[in-house]
């Protein structure tokens, strides 16, 4: 089994469905000719040529309308959006006519397209290439969120979401593109979207991550081990449909919890895990619920002091966890 890089798995994943089913394209901007702004699509023009691979306008907006067009017409598309900032415009396509398409037509149609777009903060990417957009999508009935931490989980959550009859949000933190390694099988394998992983066993408190902050908890848990704290790491990576019965699971084990993400605090997806937690596990709790997220500001500094500033970091948990501990 290969070891691969994060980019890489997203790679092969596209290659492999491309050949197993001729109804695949992938649209978006730079998709062709330069493989996409990370990579992704790196040498399926080449192999597939330009009716499956096909170059976009500047226009979000219209990327995922053409992509929702041809899901209607029996294409299996994958809509690219260079960074999730640049999603936006096309947020009105995705909510109002992708993700209702079904409620709306009785159970008649699906809308089978995967909208892929890098999220995050890195190496001084700032306003406008670093969101984090997982609540608003997450937030609406009839799309599915995932956001995959590992190679493994990258290859085999995107052939999952293709071949979906439904539209999914696949969302890829683009700090672990090129750093996250990991061994990733050759044949034919999906990840089914829903369940969360237990990534990390232990017993005296639950730690919920996904994305690059799953590494950076693995990282913190890993520490604290040596001064006794045992925290258990759960990779929850699908958002949506959400995986309550390993959450609570792990909390009733525990009987603490910390939610740990990257996006602003207040209305972030933790919220919802937290919610989660004090209405289904309230009795198993021996501490208040803690979410660790982005400080409230409009978006992540360029400035590298305020960056590392408003990053959520293997330190900023390990502390958290700490204090939570003690409670």
């Amino acid at each position: 089994m290969a070891e691969r890089r994060y980019i890489d798995a997203i790679n092969l994943a596209h290659h492999e469905e491309f050949a197993r089913d001729d109804r695949v394209v992938v649209l978006g901007e730079d998709v062709g000719r330069k493989g996409g702004v990370f990579g992704a699509t790196a040498g399926l023009l080449e192999k597939y040529g330009e009716e499956r691979v096909i170059d976009a306008p500047l226009a979000e907006s219209s990327i995922a309308g053409v992509a929702i067009g041809m899901a209607a017409n029996g294409l299996l598309p994958i809509a690219e959006f260079q960074f999730a900032d640049f999603i936006h415009p096309a947020f009105n396509q995705i909510v109002s006519e992708a993700a209702r398409m079904r409620y709306r037509s009785n159970n008649a149609f699906g809308c089978p397209v995967v909208f892929r777009t890098p999220y995050g903060g890195s190496h001084g990417t700032a306003l406008y290439h670093s969101q984090s957009i997982e609540a608003f999508y997450a937030h609406v009935p009839g799309i599915k969120v995932v956001a995959p931490a590992t190679p493994y989980d990258a290859k085999g959550l995107l052939k999952s979401a293709v071949r979906d009859p439904d539209p999914v949000l696949f969302l890829e933190h683009k700090r672990m593109y090129r750093i996250v390694k990991g061994e990733v099988p050759d044949d034919d394998y999906t990840v089914p979207i829903g369940p969360a992983a237990v990534r990390r066993e232990g017993k005296d408190l639950s730690v919920f991550a996904y994305g690059w902050m799953l590494h950076e908890a693995l990282q913190a848990a890993e520490t604290l081990a040596g001064e006794g704290i045992d925290a258990e790491v759960v990779d929850v990576r699908t958002l949506a449909p959400l995986d309550t019965t390993t959450i609570l699971h792990s909390v009733a084990k525990t009987n603490r919890a910390l939610i740990v993400y990257e996006d602003n605090r207040f209305c972030g997806y933790g919220a919802e895990i937290a919610a989660l937690i004090a209405e289904e596990a309230f009795y198993d709790l021996d501490a208040p619920v803690i979410r660790l997220g982005g400080p409230d500001v409009p978006g992540i500094p360029f400035s590298k002091p305020l960056e590392e500033w408003f990053f959520i970091d293997r330190h900023k948990i390990a502390d958290a966890i700490r204090r939570l501990a003690a409670l």
